[in-house]
């Protein structure tokens, strides 16, 4: 997500959720589980490159998504229920309510330690104009609020779990799962996500009924809940999936769209020593150019974690798509001659006389708890590679990543720097910008620090003193 609101464009962003509940309604399935709509206020956090941004403002904007997903609510409907625009929209889901990018020094599912007044104003926000847009579900945190589980918080808590986020009310999990269940039903919860626990969920909700625990008027109001959504859907009418929708999925249409949202969402955070002497954008017709880095020719590092799978999967057989390798070789003259090593020595490359380098690197796919991280650095070798090409040819790094990393002491070797976040299957929209078929116009959603001890810091905090300031990026021209 984090992508789509370095443009600041709401209308990319719904004609992306457009295009994403298409080809989801394509496969059988009317729910999405999108918007993630966190505040991520520490870049530690191992799920900050699913929200949009640290500013709720820009949050705000970006829950334009849940238009495209689910329709245009019609001008004189009432507002703040749940709609559904057509068989071509899917449901979508608000998350992760609330407070889950304000955790304690980014750790996931941990504890926001915030007062009413903060959460109000930095992490509620969005919701409200999630709920007037009519998003159909909210998806609760596993993270707590000033030491009370969200799912088991009775103020707050609603709608839908998160997967076995009731089994974590309880540490360690389910160690008194009975507990668990009465808790978050009677906070609000209307939906249980719990794919190994569902029949002791079942048996011990019969039983808490039985006894007059839990209301039955209590499992009426849940019910009901979700009956209407189901109906607003159609789910009874067309259960099935409609087969007429299969050639939507990875059409050319939506594959330019995803091209057009890469070349938006890069942002240019160094371009040469000066305005006088930018070393971007790059000339196509040279001699011999020098490709770098661990993700320069590979798909799965460009698209992260929920790829695929989970964690995502590093290299090129998961799905099909265009390497920024890819990208470059159809980008430059015939006549160049490409280069590629994945992580050449130094003495290589003083000596094969390039015409300059580009050295894509980044951090390897992760998602949610496996993506904590408190240092923040390029892993190598990635600045192994840095440090061999860039000493002896002018270089432009672009930077493949969920988030800021450490990039301060590089910077001096370094003649251009591209922050190109996850980029996805179309790498042929980062070549789009470093050979100046389109201009760099990306802003950073959020801050870039100097130093993992600087952290947490946001726009507004009194110690702000960022290496690149929340809506810095340099602008290019189309050549």
């Amino acid at each position: 997500m984090i992508e789509s609101s370095c443009c600041r464009d709401s209308d990319l962003v719904k004609r992306i959720g457009a295009a994403t509940a298409l080809e989801v309604r394509a496969t059988g399935i009317p729910y999405a589980f999108s918007p993630c709509i966190a505040v991520c206020r520490d870049p530690r956090w191992g799920r900050c490159y699913e929200s949009f941004s640290e500013d709720p403002r820009v949050v705000q904007e970006m829950t334009e998504i849940i238009v495209g997903l689910q329709g245009e609510i019609p001008r004189n409907s009432r507002k703040g229920v749940p709609y559904i625009g057509g068989k071509d929209k899917v449901l979508a889901c608000a998350k992760h309510f609330v407070g889950d990018g304000g955790t304690i020094n980014g750790i996931d599912e941990n504890n926001t330690v915030i007062d009413w007044d903060g959460l109000l104003s930095i992490h509620m926000p969005a919701y409200y104009n999630s709920i007037i847009k009519g998003v159909s579900t909210v998806m609760v945190s596993y993270s707590s609020w000033n030491g009370m589980k969200m799912h088991a918080n009775h103020d707050l808590g609603f709608v839908i779990s998160d997967y076995e986020g009731i089994d974590k009310i309880t540490s360690p999990p389910r160690e008194n799962y009975t507990y668990s269940v009465q808790a978050a039903i009677q906070a609000g919860i209307d939906m249980i996500m719990g794919i190994y626990s569902y029949k002791d969920f079942i048996d011990i909700v019969t039983s808490l009924v039985n006894k007059n625990i839990i209301s039955m008027s209590r499992i009426d109001d849940a019910v009901r809940r979700i009956l209407r959504v189901k109906f607003t859907v159609g789910l009874f009418e067309n259960p099935l999936a409609d087969l007429r929708l299969v050639d939507h999925l990875g059409k050319q249409a939506h594959r330019d769209l995803a091209r057009e949202a890469v070349r938006k969402s890069l942002v240019l955070l160094k371009n040469g020593e000066s305005a006088d002497s930018p070393s971007l954008p790059l000339p196509k017709n040279t001699s011999r150019i020098l490709v770098a880095g661990t993700h320069a020719n590979n798909l799965g590092n460009q698209c992260g974690g929920w790829t695929s799978t989970w964690q995502g999967v590093t290299g090129n057989n998961l799905t099909t798509g265009t390497t920024i390798l890819g990208g470059i070789s159809n980008a430059v003259d015939p006549s160049t001659d490409i280069i590629y090593s994945e992580n050449p020595n130094a003495e290589f490359v003083k000596s094969s006389n390039f015409s300059y380098a580009i050295v894509v690197v980044g951090e390897m796919p992760y998602a949610e708890y496996d993506g904590d991280n408190m240092n923040l650095t390029i892993p190598e070798p990635g600045l192994s590679t840095i440090n061999n090409v860039c000493e002896s040819v002018m270089c432009v790094v672009v930077l493949i990543s969920g988030r800021p990393l450490v990039i301060e002491p590089y910077l001096p070797s370094i003649d251009a720097f591209v922050a190109a976040w996850l980029p996805g299957t179309e790498g042929q929209g980062v070549a789009d910008l470093l050979f100046g078929d389109y201009g760099f116009t990306g802003k950073l959603p959020r801050t870039w620090f100097r130093t993992v001890e600087q952290l947490p810091m946001n726009v507004g905090d009194p110690h702000y003193d960022p290496l690149f300031p929340i809506g810095f990026g340099l602008t290019t021209q189309a050549t």
